[in-house]
């Protein structure tokens, strides 16, 4: 994917900023609601600090935002980062200061909260990284899913890198989860072209990525973009789909169901699950976001206006107070719910464009 024109982009966000207050001025977040125009308003990745959940990252085109005050206000943390191309981040559960940046460019580590960063790509044959996903028990376990090398996992904080691919039939792969109830136990949604088209097949590994075995019985769909884990019940996950789609699975994903009642956007581009009440889950779409309380047999809307013309790529829920949710957009950036996707904000970096509606 290539970045916009910086001018371009800031026209886009200038015009897309004066339709979004005209939309949402008298909405019930009116008061709340922030507005910028930056190059990286494309969030593809977002992590929160569990231990302080006020404290967030966004991984952007132009690099790594960090936010102290639960997305009100934001800077740009890319010390060290050579590469800002920034598609996936995990956090160190353990350490919240530790965290990783997978770039077009490998992968990069801070031990100071995004203050600093150094590559750590020992070993790391494709340094095209798409995906990270870390250990939430032991997080100096890691595992970086690349463009064409597969999956590749570190045993030392990212300090040597080695292939992880035994058993996949193809190292294209394009999703990557591990189970946080029982982390040994990892997803990868390897993508496989078929003439002009594409298919995707799920494959699990129940020793840590020594080994990997297919899992697709009942998913009949072309195309996989993301998989959620429930963080209580290991065996219960959750597929979205090109063609907009979820399919769960109640048996650690030997076999699968359609559960996309009420479900009427597509594609699905992220799933989020909620830590406490893990049947209540979110969907990102091209068309906001949709929400399921009853472990995805039924789906509604639960976006603001604004969120509805927005792609999200990217969800991520409080995990001290789940009602509290960030979605990251393409070209609009973050928006924020406090009340479980009922009604939205805009939280992103004011210092692009400081100003609220009416200033």
């Amino acid at each position: 994917m290539k970045a916009q024109h910086p001018l371009a982009a800031r026209c886009v966000l200038l015009i897309v900023s004066l339709l979004l207050a005209s939309s949402s001025a008298c909405g019930p977040n009116a008061d709340e609601v922030r507005w910028s125009s930056v190059e990286g308003g494309t969030i593809f990745a977002l992590a929160i600090d569990a231990a302080t959940p006020t404290t967030l990252y966004a991984g952007t085109a132009i690099g790594v935002f960090k936010s102290t005050d639960g997305g009100r206000d934001w800077g740009l943390v890319n010390a060290g980062l050579t590469d800002t191309y920034v598609r996936a981040l995990a956090i160190d559960a353990l350490t919240p200061t530790t965290l990783y940046a997978g770039t077009h460019g490998g992968v990069f580590k801070s031990t100071d909260g995004g203050g600093t960063w150094s590559a750590a790509n020992t070993g790391l044959t494709d340094t095209y990284v798409l995906g990270l996903v870390i250990d939430p028990v032991t997080p100096t376990i890691l595992y970086a899913r690349t463009l064409n090398g597969g999956v590749f996992k570190s045993t030392d904080g990212s300090g040597t890198w080695s292939a992880a691919n035994t058993g996949l039939t193809d190292t294209s792969i394009g999703f990557l989860a591990i189970s946080p109830a029982t982390p040994t136990t990892l997803y990868a949604v390897m993508v496989i072209a078929e003439g002009q088209s594409l298919k995707t097949t799920v494959f699990k590994s129940a020793d840590g990525g020594g080994n990997w075995n297919e899992t697709n019985i009942g998913l009949t769909i072309a195309r996989i973009n993301v998989l959620a884990i429930d963080p209580t019940m290991p065996d219960t996950l959750y597929a979205g789909t090109l063609n907009g789609d979820v399919y769960k699975s109640m048996d650690g994903g030997g076999s699968w169901n359609a559960a996309s009642t009420g479900l009427t956007a597509n594609p699905v581009y992220a799933l989020a699950i909620d830590p406490v009440t893990p049947t209540t889950l979110y969907a990102g779409t091209r068309s906001g976001v949709f929400k399921s309380m009853d472990g995805g047999v039924t789906w509604r809307a639960a976006t603001s206006i604004a969120l509805t013309a927005s792609f999200v790529y990217a969800l991520a829920i409080d995990p001290a107070t789940p009602d509290t949710l960030y979605a990251g957009t393409a070209i609009l950036g973050v928006f924020k719910s406090t009340d479980g996707g009922e009604n939205w904000s805009v939280a992103w970096p004011d210092q692009y464009r400081g100003s609220r509606p009416g200033n």
